[in-house]
Parts: C-alpha cells; sequence; structure tokens
C-alpha cells in the first residue's frame, strides 16, 4: 500500500506544470486532496524550484526501486535543522509582511487598538449580556491569514462552538469579552496574542497574524469541570 501511495504521488509530481483539470469522481478528489495535503506539509520547508526537484528525484527513484544516492536515514537530522531553520525565516517573513497590515487595520473605520496589540472592530453591537473572563461562550467564527486565505470556520461546519475564556488564547479572551451577546465582530489577533512563533504548522504560519469574525451567541458560568481547550485550528479540505 505504502509502495503504491508513493507511486501515485511521483506520477502527480511528475505532471507537474501540466493543464490542470479538475477532479470529478469521488477517487479523483481524494487524490486531489491528497496533493494539496503534501504540498503543507512540504511547505514548512520553503522549497525553492531546484530543490523541489531533488524532492521528486528521491520520489521516483524509491518508487522505481533503484539504489537510493543517499540514505533517508543519514539525513533525518539535516532535514531536521533545514525544517527548524526554513521555519524561522518564514517566520520573520510573516512578522514583517504583518507590520504594514497591522498598521492598516487600526486605522480603519471603528478600530480599536488595546493595549495588548488586539485589533477590534465592531461589526454588529450585541444587546445581550457581556461574558466575564471565566465564561463558557458560544460563537460562530470564521479565520483567516491577512492573504486572506482561510484555515478554520465553524460556519462551513455547521454548528457553533463552546469555548471556554480562560483557555483560549489572549486575543480570543480579550476581545469576546468585548462583546454583548447578539452582536458580531473583526478581531485582528498579532502573532504575539494568538499562537505566536510557532504557529499551528501546517494550517497557520508560526508569526502570523491572524483574523476572525467572531459573532456572540451566548455565555454561560464556567462548570465545576473545565470543557476541552478550543478553538483548535482544524485542516480544510481542498
Amino acid at each position: 500500500m505504502r509502495k503504491l501511495m508513493t507511486i501515485f504521488i511521483v506520477a502527480a509530481i511528475a505532471v507537474w506544470g501540466c493543464s490542470p483539470q479538475a477532479p470529478k469522481t469521488e477517487e479523483q478528489k481524494a487524490f486531489y486532496a491528497l496533493g494539496a495535503h503534501l504540498n503543507k506539509q512540504l511547505s514548512v520547508f520553503d522549497l525553492s524550484p531546484e530543490e523541489f526537484k531533488y524532492v521528486q528525484q528521491g520520489m521516483a527513484d524509491s518508487a522505481a526501486g533503484k539504489k537510493l544516492a543517499v540514505e533517508p536515514e543519514d539525513q533525518l537530522r539535516k532535514l531536521g535543522e533545514l525544517a527548524q531553520t526554513r521555519m524561522e525565516r518564514a517566520t520573520e517573513k510573516q512578522k514583517e509582511l504583518s507590520r504594514a497590515y497591522l498598521e492598516k487595520a487600526a486605522t480603519e473605520q471603528g478600530a480599536q487598538k488595546t493595549e495588548s496589540g488586539l485589533i477590534y472592530t465592531e461589526l454588529k453591537a450585541g444587546t445581550g449580556a457581556q461574558p466575564g473572563a471565566s465564561d463558557i461562550v458560544k460563537v460562530h467564527y470564521v479565520g483567516k491569514l491577512i492573504d486572506g486565505t482561510e484555515f478554520d470556520s465553524s460556519l462551513k461546519r455547521g454548528e457553533p462552538v463552546d469555548l471556554p475564556l480562560n483557555q483560549v488564547f489572549p486575543c480570543w479572551a480579550e476581545g469576546v469579552r468585548m462583546m454583548k451577546v447578539g452582536g458580531k465582530a473583526k478581531l485582528v489577533c498579532p502573532s504575539d496574542i494568538a499562537y505566536g512563533d510557532r504557529g499551528r504548522p501546517p494550517v497557520v504560519p508560526g508569526g502570523a497574524t491572524l483574523v476572525f469574525e467572531v459573532e456572540l451567541l451566548g455565555t454561560k458560568g464556567q462548570p465545576a469541570v473545565a470543557a476541552p481547550a478550543l478553538p483548535e485550528v482544524k485542516k480544510q479540505n481542498k
């Protein structure tokens, strides 16, 4: 099974650059999703076109049963070092891109920048209760990167989620507490009050500023036994 998967991957890479064809059957859609998933896994290396060719060659030689030019086990340490270095580089790039975005977001109509760096914009005023620091809130939300890439959405899953405010990252805890039930707001979250330098690879890069639209549907006191920590980033099927 593993070899068949490798052969498929090599075949897919071999036609890289060919005219795209939209998947039609359920199997084609599954394989398309596999390709998108593999691309996300490789994204931490930020491969150049030349580097990607060596990835192709290694996969092709392995699938064909050829004698490998390099044994994978001998390169595990180097791959780990490369992954770490490339992720650090990507983190700094994200932070640099975020600076201009945050400056612009803070000047938009209705935006409030708090001491923590959160940029809060009320989209719809609520009329209900305002959450306390340890309340569990019921929300609908959509999370995006600053380039507009959507990485999570309770709306797409079709149901709101219950979140304990004392267990979410600081931007959410602060921003949702500024809302009232029935309201909707945009939260622009710098990385240091969101997922930080580590991010949530491969979905959320390290150093990424996150943009959430949140609708507060309800709030209630924390029960004796804490609910699971949320929100967790959900991988979107493409």
